[in-house]
Parts: C-alpha cells; sequence; structure tokens
C-alpha cells in the first residue's frame, strides 16, 4: 500500500513538472537579454532583467487592451447572468408545450459549433454596423445564453413555487418578485455561470478577431496575437509580453479558487 502511495506520488510529481515546464521556460527567458536567451534556453537568468517587461508594456499598450478585455468580458457576463436567470425562470415557472419546445431549442443550440455560423454572423453583424465591443458583447450573450440557461433552469427546479406566489400576494409584480426574491436564492449558480463564461470570453481569440478591426479596440488574446507575430525574431520581448498577458487570469484564479472549489463541491453533492 504504501508502495502504491509511493509510486503515485512520484508519477504526480512528474506530471506536474511537465505541466509547469512550458510556464518555467516563458519565465525564465522573459527575464533574459537576447543573447542569454539563445545561449542558453533552459538556463536561469544572470540577473532579473525587468526592461524586457517595460519595453513589451508600452508595445503592447497594456492598460489599454486589458481595460477592452475587462469591459468586454464584465459587460458581457452581466448581459447573460441577468437574460438567462430570467429567462430560465420564466421556462421554467410557465409549464406550457411552448415554453418546453424553448427550453430544448436553447439546449440544441449548444450542439452547434460556432465554426459553422460564423461567416454568416460576421456578414449579417456587419449590415447592422455591429462588428464593434457592442457588437461583440450581444454576440457573447448569444452564444453564452444556452449554457447559461441549462444550468439556471436545472437551479430554479430546487426553489419553492410558493415563493413566486407568495411574492405575488405581497403585491410584487414578476420583475419584483425576480429580482429581490429568486434572484438572490440563484447566488451560487450566477457564480459558476460567471466563472465559466470569464474564462471563456477572457481569453477567446476567434470571435474578436472576426469582430474587432480597429486595434485600439483590440483585447489581450488580440494584442498578444498580433505582438507575438511582430516580435518573433526579439523573443525575450515576446515572452515578457506573453507573460505579461497571463498576470490577470492567474490573478483571476486565486480570487474565484474558493468559489470553484464550492461550485464543483456542491454539484458532487447533489
Amino acid at each position: 500500500m504504501k508502495m502504491k502511495k509511493f509510486i503515485l506520488g512520484i508519477i504526480g510529481v512528474i506530471t506536474g513538472l511537465i505541466f509547469l515546464s512550458p510556464f518555467y521556460i516563458i519565465l525564465v527567458n522573459a527575464f533574459k537579454t537576447k543573447r542569454e536567451l539563445f545561449q542558453d534556453t533552459l538556463g536561469m537568468p544572470s540577473s532579473l532583467n525587468f526592461t524586457n517587461f517595460v519595453e513589451a508594456f508600452e508595445r503592447l499598450d497594456f492598460w489599454k487592451v486589458f481595460f477592452n478585455s475587462l469591459i468586454i468580458t464584465v459587460g458581457s457576463i452581466i448581459l447573460i447572468v441577468v437574460f438567462s436567470a430570467m429567462a430560465a425562470w420564466m421556462l421554467e415557472r410557465t409549464k406550457t408545450k411552448m415554453s418546453s419546445f424553448i427550453f430544448f431549442l436553447f439546449i440544441a443550440a449548444m450542439l452547434i459549433p460556432f465554426q459553422a455560423v460564423m461567416l454568416p454572423l460576421v456578414r449579417i453583424m456587419g449590415k447592422l454596423n455591429m462588428l464593434n465591443i457592442p457588437g461583440l458583447m450581444f454576440m457573447y450573450l448569444g452564444f453564452g445564453a444556452s449554457l447559461s440557461i441549462f444550468l439556471y433552469h436545472g437551479f430554479v427546479k430546487g426553489i419553492p413555487k410558493e415563493l413566486d406566489e407568495a411574492a405575488i400576494i405581497d403585491g410584487c409584480n414578476k420583475w419584483q418578485t425576480f429580482w429581490y426574491i429568486i434572484f438572490p436564492i440563484l447566488k451560487p449558480i450566477t457564480i459558476t455561470v460567471s466563472i465559466l463564461n470569464t474564462v471563456w470570453i477572457w481569453n477567446d481569440f476567434l470571435l474578436p478577431s472576426l469582430t474587432i478591426n480597429k486595434p485600439e479596440t483590440h483585447t489581450i488574446p488580440l494584442r498578444t496575437f498580433f505582438f507575438f507575430g511582430e516580435y518573433t525574431k526579439q523573443w525575450h520581448l515576446a515572452l515578457a509580453g506573453l507573460t505579461l498577458t497571463i498576470i490577470p487570469v492567474i490573478i483571476f484564479y486565486f480570487i474565484a479558487q474558493k468559489h470553484i472549489i464550492k461550485s464543483v463541491t456542491a454539484g458532487s453533492i447533489k
């Protein structure tokens, strides 16, 4: 038994090192000069050289693209959470054939790959003059609503309908019933939906590359693509820029880690 645990521990350490090795290569080479990088790729830098990060920060216009990504992500998450929660609540509470059909229509939409609709979608959005940040958030709402409604719908089933009836007796209309009674109860699943969509939207490259053409509205993944392509002969700058783009994701993970573990634990118990 002890030997089995020891072997599993060794396998775990080796697997961890394999997964961490790309991050090690990126990080140590981001601090090197161009000559040091080509002389010894795997070795440690002779000194912590932050010049690469300063230059990459300026050339990336990091604050600009960071706030672009932040605005797009936060705006899209608000739209997805509010509209998906309302839709799921009404679809679950309205027991008709039409509501069941609409719900299964949303579920079926999850099976359609984005690549199958991206060209017609971009053409239509171009005719509507919506190839911009608001248009991009609207498209994220469309693509993110199906899974979000599915998750909310399952959670709403566990909320007693008597709460809705009690709120209506007390004088609440539909909007007040949802916003003041139902939506606060949806907090656990709202956190899960927000985390899932944040990771997807923040790291998405394909949709912004099709809808955003102006450099001043680039997101972090989109600007990183152009930056990395421009500075592939200057790997020290390219890797420093790549390190800067990874930092926000790491910070978000540490902030959301507790909620991610809670969501996984709650799901396993259910």
